[in-house]
């Protein structure tokens, strides 16, 4: 920079347009420098050199960089203007850019425009578009540009062939693949195992087990891992005869692995089949096949679905001797099960072990867990566990947070009650009606006016409505302590979103507004009870027309008093007009 700094200040040496290339790619490439990178264009464009397209690749390269992405695509588009024409490198740079900055969509969208124009694209380009569109589970897209690949004499790798192979059989273009995974033997590029899996998948997918068993056979294949795949396949299918036949041929050839005697002992246990995977389990064994994890697990599973969480539980702690670590449903079912037999100890033994390795707990076994201590009275057990659940990972449900909330509003600690609520807030839990009503009559129940008023407004403002019953005791204890004014806003609310407000709901409003001078609203709800056909009660109607009278015979006393004070200011005026 500071040579090219001092050629320029000199004038002497007008560098051609290569210099600043070589400069540019450097500042780009290896520094980064984006600064220095526009100020080198810049002294390019001022000695009125035309760039060519390497220097406009940098200059996109370092509008990448720095964030410039508007700027980078009119860049692009002004190219032609400059006497330049993309090459893949500059394709290359645009898709690397928008991808690395979300833009998918557009970055699809330039390679639609490779389409039209039929650029010439290199190897790197291919390298990582086509894997992009297939991760985009774009196919059409990415076998097009396979095509074109294979049109313009550049030879795809293995890695190519396998992500296209993965997108369209995710998508289930069984034919399609196959011809690709033909064409890579065709093209001497030995197809992976996970090429095989992602095919054997498809057939299995498709309902084409005895296809992929052909497959397999015909390319002879001898890994275990596809074989492993189609096991699972006839198991998914409930094909079980099947399932025994092709692990009984995988041991004869010796390509069974420990895996594929767990996939059929699994399939067993899913199935409540327990007594059969004990069988292959004393096979397993005499044929000193090594049990591991997978195997437990699925033992323990299959425990569970029979109902023998006990046994279920020994196994558990063979397992965690051997620190091994089991699935998440094979956990989740074991816990859920010593809850339904209201073994809390070991279930919270099992979710200790849980947390402690970060393995994380399905939803509704967790409430089971909280459900469970709560109903044995051991809340300060569950809150602690529930403080626990998030260092593991463990969502916590709704119905989970409102069980400890009722348990400690049994128990009258209004205290315990907030700071598990502001927890709940904390951790952006959304509180639903019986969260709500739970605090509102916990509040109640000490008292604490202004907390229920409080609790109501924000129920009601979010659009909850408890059910008629709930309601009608919320709005009686604020009646009753004369806050009917505090939750205005609220009542209009429900009476113009929903129609839960009963007749005596509104008598209840209409009775409680008068007695807190609110006359104008309550005669308001009057008129709307009036149209809904309903008529106030006894004791609504008595205050009203009690009112009414006592209004009228005030209106007449103030009446007499001013006449009576009228005749007094005349009679003084007459005597006073005599005497003059």
């Amino acid at each position: 920079m500071e040579v090219f700094r001092n050629l320029k200040n000199s004038g002497v040496y007008k560098p051609p347009v290569e210099v600043f290339n070589v400069l540019l790619g450097a500042l780009v490439e290896e520094s980064g420098d984006f600064q220095n990178a526009l100020f080198v264009y810049k002294e390019l464009v001022k000695t009125g050199i035309l760039p060519t397209v390497h220097t406009l690749n940098y200059l996109l390269e370092a509008l990448f960089m720095n964030n410039q992405v508007e700027l980078a695509l009119n860049q692009f588009r002004r190219m032609g203007n400059k006497g330049c024409c993309p090459n893949s490198k500059t394709f290359e740079i645009l898709v690397k850019g928008l991808v690395a900055k979300n833009r998918v969509d557009e970055a699809i969208s330039v390679m639609g425009e490779i389409f039209e124009q039929k650029y010439q694209l290199d190897m790197s380009f291919y390298s990582f578009s086509i894997p992009l569109l297939c991760n985009e589970n774009k196919v059409e897209m990415g076998v097009r540009l396979f095509e074109m690949m294979k049109a313009s004499d550049v030879k795809p790798d293995s890695l190519i062939y396998g992500d296209l192979v993965r997108c369209l059989c995710r998508n289930l273009h069984l034919d399609s693949a196959i011809c690709l995974i033909n064409g890579m033997i065709e093209s001497d590029i030995s197809p992976s195992d996970d090429d095989f899996v992602d095919l054997v998948n498809c057939f299995c997918e498709l309902g084409k087990v005895s296809e992929a068993i052909m497959f397999l056979e015909d390319k002879q294949v001898l890994e275990t891992a596809p074989y492993n795949a189609l096991l699972e396949g006839c198991c998914n299918a409930g094909n079980i005869l099947d399932a025994y036949f092709l692990l009984d041929s995988m041991f004869e050839r010796n390509i069974a692995d420990c895996h594929s005697w767990s996939i059929l002992v699994r399939c067993l246990c899913e199935k409540e089949n327990i007594g059969k995977a004990i069988e292959l389990l004393g096979k397993m064994l005499k044929l000193r096949v090594h049990l591991d994890v997978e195997t437990y697990s699925a033992l323990i599973l299959g425990y569970c679905r029979v109902g023998k969480y006990e046994d279920a539980f020994g196994l558990f702690r063979r397992t965690r001797a051997k620190c091994w670590l089991l699935d998440s449903t094979s956990y989740s079912e074991l816990l859920a099960g010593l809850c339904d037999i209201k073994n809390s100890e070991a279930a919270v033994e099992v979710f200790y072990h849980m947390a402690l390795n970060r393995c994380s707990l399905h939803p509704s076994s967790y409430c089971k867990l909280i459900k469970c201590l709560c109903d044995e009275c051991q809340v300060n057990k569950a809150i602690n566990l529930w403080q626990l659940a998030s260092c593991c990972g463990t969502s916590c449900c709704i119905d989970a947070h409102t069980t400890i909330m009722r348990e400690l509003s049994k128990s009258g600690k209004a205290k315990d009650l907030l700071v598990v609520l502001s927890q709940m807030l904390v951790a952006g839990c959304n509180l639903d009606a019986e969260t709500y009503c739970i605090l509102i009559h916990t509040m109640s129940k000490q008292n604490q006016v202004k907390k229920c008023v409080l609790f109501f407004n924000m129920m009601i403002n979010e659009g909850i409505v408890p059910d008629p019953g709930k309601l009608f005791d919320q709005l009686s204890f604020i009646a009753n302590h004369s806050q009917l004014c505090m939750i205005s806003s609220a009542i209009d609310k429900l009476l113009s979103e929903s129609d839960i407000l009963n007749s005596a709901m509104f008598g209840l409003l209409i009775t409680g507004l008068w007695k807190e001078g609110k006359k104008h609203e309550a005669r308001r709800l009057l008129d709307l009870m009036l149209e809904k056909g309903w008529l106030p009660d006894a004791t609504t109607h008595k205050l009203l027309i009690g009112s009414d009278a006592r209004e009228t015979r005030s209106q007449d006393i103030l009446s007499i008093d001013n006449s009576a004070a009228q005749d007094t200011v005349s009679n003084i005026l007459a005597e006073g007009l005599g005497e003059t």
